[in-house]
């Protein structure tokens, strides 16, 4: 045997060994549906979590201001020996038991940062939300795309094999003097470019496989993608009013609307900070003997049960620190207003381009399909000469390399217009509802 021969004989049977490799590696894979991987990817996946944790912190700090208004319960002691008069220990006389309580009753500054807390705790449920649209888009975009180079993967691993052959074949054709060296390089060129696309498409398999493991803690080996799985595109119409109902639904607008808010409220408290305040305070001290109270009272005026119950009431009535934070939460308030507007305009920007872009990808993929269709029924009549003795081999070679090429542009184009679709969804609030995931 021929070295050349040799060589494509090799490559053919290792071909087929990395066929059947890949055959016993699907069928020991896992076929896990779109909902089952966008479930486990929200349920395992650390960004959902930290959006959680980040609208747990908050909900607390709301918490945190609005409890001020509940009286705060101290007990403790002032434990000392006294010489000459019972001076104070930290701003309480010395005592066995000692026990404060103090709340806000008055407070305008103070109710106003309780709202600002409030709405930024609204603020972040809406993030958590935009969170897990991420989470959901991000696993659905993975999933569409490995089932797309599953499917190329089969395709190329059938054209491999035929190349192969074929160039077996023109090194044959060769040897006898009926086809030029050149047929030779060009039957190999032909090869070389299906292995490259098997390359690439079994790369982008093992990295989504990879993606998709560290979203769901799948094994990556495991996942098998399953095209039936993934649920019909709804269509979309130029003529709907989609940028309506993307700022109406979009939680970008409403975290930047809250946001502003918010700050909104704060530089209203800092304003009020200036503002009278009242506060209810009530105190007890079981005071001792040996602190020699006694000595300084009047004899039979000292005893060791003393209460005290009031209010403090405080008048700010100067202050240039306060006033010139008011002014810097003032600037806040309008800068967070203004990026509010620019976010309303950049969303609806972003929506009417992905609406626009659909029609555009559509439309690229009828030309994509319909040049695949010539491809396909050119390569059909070429077959149909060969086979009569009119046509030669290096005819249907080229052919099948165009017809690949275009079913190559095919597969791309249909992801690309899927890719646009399912963005949409989100920007619309549809993305979950699509899946079948509940809110």
């Amino acid at each position: 045997m021929k070295p050349a021969s040799r060589r494509a004989a090799l490559a053919f049977w290792f071909v087929l060994g990395v066929m059947a490799l890949q055959s016993s590696a699907i069928l020991a894979a896992e076929t896990v549906p779109l909902k089952r991987i966008v479930e486990l990817a929200l349920s395992h996946g650390s960004t959902a979590a930290a959006a959680d944790a980040a609208q747990q912190r908050a909900f607390a700090s709301y918490h945190e201001l609005r409890n001020q208004y509940v009286p705060t319960l101290i007990v403790g002691s002032g434990l000392g020996k006294s010489w000459g008069y019972p001076l104070t220990l930290e701003g309480s006389a010395p005592s066995i038991i000692n026990t404060t309580a103090q709340s806000a009753l008055f407070n305008p500054a103070l109710r106003d940062f309780v709202r600002e807390a409030r709405t930024e705790w609204q603020a972040s449920s809406v993030q958590t939300k935009d969170q897990r649209d991420q989470v959901i888009q991000d696993a659905v975009l993975a999933y569409t795309e490995l089932s797309k180079w599953q499917t190329l993967m089969s395709h190329l691993s059938a054209e491999y094999a035929r190349a192969l052959k074929m160039e077996e074949t023109v090194n044959q054709r060769v040897q006898e003097g009926v086809d030029s060296p050149l047929a030779r390089n060009q039957a190999r060129l032909g090869t070389a470019r299906i292995y490259l696309r098997i390359s690439q498409a079994q790369g982008s398999i093992d990295i989504l496989r990879n993606r998709l493991s560290q979203m769901t803690g799948l094994p990556a080996a495991s996942i098998e993608a399953i095209p039936d799985s993934v649920p019909a595109l709804p269509e979309i119409k130029q003529d709907d009013n989609l940028m309506a109902k993307a700022m109406e639904m979009s939680p970008v607008i409403q975290v930047a609307s809250l946001h502003s808010t918010a700050l909104g409220f704060h530089a209203r408290g800092e304003h009020r900070s200036m503002w009278p305040t009242v506060d209810f305070a009530a105190q007890y001290a079981l005071l001792s003997t040996y602190n020699n109270y006694q000595d300084f009272f009047r004899a039979g005026s000292f005893q060791r049960h003393n209460a005290t119950l009031g209010v403090a009431i405080r008048f700010p009535f100067f202050s240039p620190a306060q006033r010139a934070r008011a002014q810097a939460a003032d600037a806040d308030a309008l800068r967070a207003k203004k990026d509010a507007d620019t976010t309303r305009d950049r969303v609806s920007d972003q929506t009417l381009r992905l609406q626009r872009s659909v029609d555009q990808l559509a439309a690229a993929r009828e030309v994509a399909d319909l040049e695949y269709q010539i491809a396909k029924s050119n390569l059909d009549a070429i077959l149909v000469r060969v086979d009569a003795g009119t046509g030669t081999l290096h005819d249907e070679d080229e052919a099948r390399n165009q017809a690949n090429d275009r079913y190559n542009a095919l597969q791309d184009a249909n992801f690309d217009l899927e890719r646009a679709r399912i963005t949409l969804l989100r920007a619309t609030g549809e993305l979950a509802n699509w899946v079948g995931i509940g809110k």
